[in-house]
This record gives structure tokens, sequence and C-alpha cells, in this order.
């Protein structure tokens, strides 16, 4: 059976190894909530590929992904009510599902990474990053906390200090700053991307698939009781309520006016 076709995802397999690429680069590959759902489909479909042991996960065209789509969200306000709350937590699922994977997963980014594109790569066992990649967490300021799971694995990989620093102020960072501080696993040249990854996977691939799977299984079950992801299925509660908070709604309004004017 050859791999299932997607609207905004791709999926291929060539032997042991999986790729799972975000498909909308005309609008820098947004996480709308259509897209969040394919990216669970194709996640589970690659899961059931006997032989796969490496899954690389990146973003077609000039970023790996711009986050949750602005236009929709604007819409959300504009309506006057909240999505239904399956949408809300449909990142979460997105970034669990990623997560539980037992291939070693690759997350290959660059350009644009912003929001819940920072919490899918977080999601993924091993982050390689362009240098001239862009990071940023615009939650806050778009009046909504930062979801789908982004807490507790912004505080696994970088401690409760950064997290609140880049969460709270939103501030972009470099993809200098995102491997000092344990975010990504590794930058080079954005000519030189995809050689890395390609050289970092066949490394993977040449090792047994139950080495491979026993340790991130090991090293999954060790972050768990440091900071378990289980609680955040209340993330989407509270970007309801941000909804209807009338502070946070003025506070988007303004941000996402700011947009439109630049």
């Amino acid at each position: 059976m050859g791999a299932p076709s997607f609207n905004t995802v791709a999926v291929t397999v060539d032997g042991a190894i999986g790729r799972l690429t975000l498909d909308r680069p005309e609008k820098l590959n947004p996480l709308a909530t259509a897209t969040l759902l394919e990216v669970i489909d194709a996640a589970g479909w690659l899961d059931q590929q006997q032989g796969v042991k490496v899954v690389v996960v990146s973003g077609r065209g000039r970023a790996f992904s711009a986050g949750a789509d602005v236009g929709a969200f604007a819409g959300s306000l504009d309506a006057g009510g909240p999505a239904p709350r399956e949408a809300a937590d449909a990142g979460r699922v997105m970034a669990d599902t990623v997560e539980a994977m037992r291939a070693v997963t690759v997350a290959a980014v660059h350009g644009h990474c912003i929001g819940g594109g920072v919490v899918l790569a977080a999601a993924c066992d091993l982050r390689v990053a362009a240098a001239d990649t862009n990071f940023a967490f615009p939650e806050v300021d778009l009046g909504i906390p930062l979801a789908w799971g982004g807490i507790p694995r912004l505080v696994r990989e970088i401690g409760p200090a950064a997290t609140k620093d880049l969460v709270l102020t939103c501030r972009r960072f470099t993809a200098q700053e995102a491997e000092r501080l344990g975010l990504v696993n590794r930058v080079v040249a954005p000519d030189q991307l995809a050689t890395c990854v390609d050289e970092l996977v066949a490394t993977l691939t040449a090792k047994s698939a139950l080495t491979l799977e026993a340790t991130k299984r090991h090293v999954d079950a060790v972050t768990r009781a440091m900071a378990d992801t289980a609680h955040s299925w209340s993330d989407a509660d509270g970007l309801v309520t941000a909804l209807h908070d009338p502070e946070s709604r003025a506070v988007a309004i303004r941000y996402l006016e700011g947009l439109a004017e630049r």
C-alpha cells in the first residue's frame, strides 16, 4: 500500500527512513486545525510502517512553520465565540502523537519556526536548525497561553527560567541561542541543513531498531518524571477561556492590527 495523500502535509517512506513534511509553503506552513489533524494521521501511518527507524519532520519552502494560523485565529475572535474544544486540543494531540512514535524523529528546522511550530519541533527526539532560523512564541501577544503541551516540553528541554523568558516576552531568538539553551542539538549553515540531517539519519539507521527504540523509550520515561505532558489536556480550556477574556481579546486585536500595519 502506498503512502496516503493529504492536503497540507506529505509523507514518504524509503527503506528505514520516513519523511513527514508540512506542505503549505505559500503560507509558511501554518498549523491550522486541518493540518494538525493531518499530521496526526500521517504520524500514525508512519508508525505502522515496519522497518522505519527514523522519521524526518520538516517544512517545505521558506519556513519550518509559522505556527498557528493567525488568520483563522482572527476569524475566531471576530466570530465572538471559541472554536470547538476538540479543535483547541488538536495541537496537543498532534505533539503527543509525534512524540509517541516508535521511530526516532529528527526535526529539520529552517526559516521561521514560530509558536506551535516550536512545539512540533520540541516533540521530536532530535533537532537540527539552519543558522538563519528565527524562533519566537507570540502566543501571549495574541492574548492566549502557550498550549499544546508546549510549557512542559520547554521546561524539559531548556528549564523553567528560560521558558518564562521566551514565552512571557514573546521575543525572537536565534538558532544559536536555541542551541545554547538546549532547544536544538545542532546548528549548521543553511545550505548544509539537508546534508547534515542526511548524515545524522544515516548514523541512526545503521543501528538496530530495537536499541534505538529502547533508548528513546528509556530517555522519555526519565524525562516524563521531570516534566510530564499529561496535564496538558487542560491547555485547550485555557485557550477557550482566553477567547472570552476581555483584556486578552483586546491584546490580541492590538497585536493583529499591528501585524496588518507592517
